[in-house]
């Protein structure tokens, strides 16, 4: 089985989908966006048990304490995983400090972070082994253990065994949208953002849910631009994962002519590479189910599963 050997090697000290109902948040950046979601993620059960601001710390705000570091919120809380809502001149050192302080993983929101920040950034995460989702994406969600970190949606999600990556926010909300109507819910959604220095890549989360026993299907929603797609394609070929899990992959930008640049800072088509009909031919060749349409993205999920007599 896949899952033998990653399962013991991957995750450090994280749950083996990034988050459980015992992660304890602290939300860096708690202004209005960060009140907003931050009782979002409250109410849907996420256990978020403070937050930091520069000015407003000693108060109690929402029923969340205040506090003036990160350090501090971890060693009064246990907190364990940073939510940053943090302006983009100020987000690369909130991910440091939040790094430094002994959290495991971020969820970054924040877009617009200039790209010479996110290369330090990445480069301290991996010397601290903290984990990185985003930036400049929706967050992640697991509808099993009623817990997310992040401004996706609660609604359109069910507990179920779909396990769901996307560069895209909108068309993260399509796919769990359509596993739901479906009838075949989610296991875990992670939006990994657009950037070109995102942390997780389409590999990263795609091998965390060929471990997981809760994922029996996957979809990879993708973008022009890039090698992500077509890295993680490798990956399942060499692993000959479709003989276990289903995958079903849908690209964006399909029709935009080369060098135009889309909504991602990622997602641009240079030198011939990162074209979607590449990133569709690689991910084919891995026994990869291509959706040339979002609204199929759920039809041939099922029809996937059904296959290896999973429905």
């Amino acid at each position: 089985m896949l899952s033998s050997s990653f399962a013991r090697n991957a995750s450090g000290n994280l749950p083996l989908l990034f988050l459980s109902k015992d992660t304890k948040v602290v939300i860096q950046g708690i202004g209005k966006q960060g009140q907003f979601h931050g009782r979002l993620m409250r109410e849907y059960g996420t256990n978020v048990v403070g937050g930091v601001h520069a000015k407003n710390y000693g108060q109690i705000i929402d029923g969340m304490p205040i506090f003036p570091t990160v350090k501090e919120c971890v060693n009064k809380t246990g907190a364990n995983a940073s939510l940053i809502f943090v302006p983009a001149p100020g987000a690369a050192q909130a991910m440091i400090e939040a790094a430094d302080a002994g959290v495991d993983l971020i969820v970054c929101i924040t877009e617009h972070i200039p790209q010479h920040d996110m290369i330090k950034v990445k480069k301290h995460l991996a010397e601290k082994n903290v984990q990185l989702i985003g930036p400049n994406c929706p967050g992640i969600i697991q509808p099993r253990d009623h817990c997310k970190l992040g401004i996706i949606p609660t609604n359109i999600h069910v507990p179920g065994r779909i396990g769901i990556v996307s560069r895209s926010g909108t068309l993260t909300y399509e796919a769990s949208h359509a596993t739901t109507m479906a009838g075949l819910g989610q296991s875990t959604v992670v939006g990994i953002g657009g950037d070109p220095f995102s942390g997780q890549l389409h590999t990263d989360v795609v091998k965390r849910f060929a471990a997981d026993p809760h994922t029996e299907g996957i979809i990879l929603i993708g973008e022009i631009g890039g090698t992500s797609e077509e890295d993680c394609a490798d990956w399942i070929h060499d692993h000959q994962l479709t003989k276990e899990k289903p995958v079903v992959a849908f690209i964006a930008g399909a029709t935009a002519p080369p060098g135009k640049r889309m909504g991602h800072a990622g997602a641009i088509v240079s030198g011939g590479k990162g074209t979607a009909e590449g990133k569709y031919k690689a991910l084919e060749a891995a026994g990869v189910r291509i959706a040339r349409h979002p609204g199929n993205i759920g039809k041939f999920i099922y029809e996937e599963m059904k296959k290896l007599g999973r429905v």
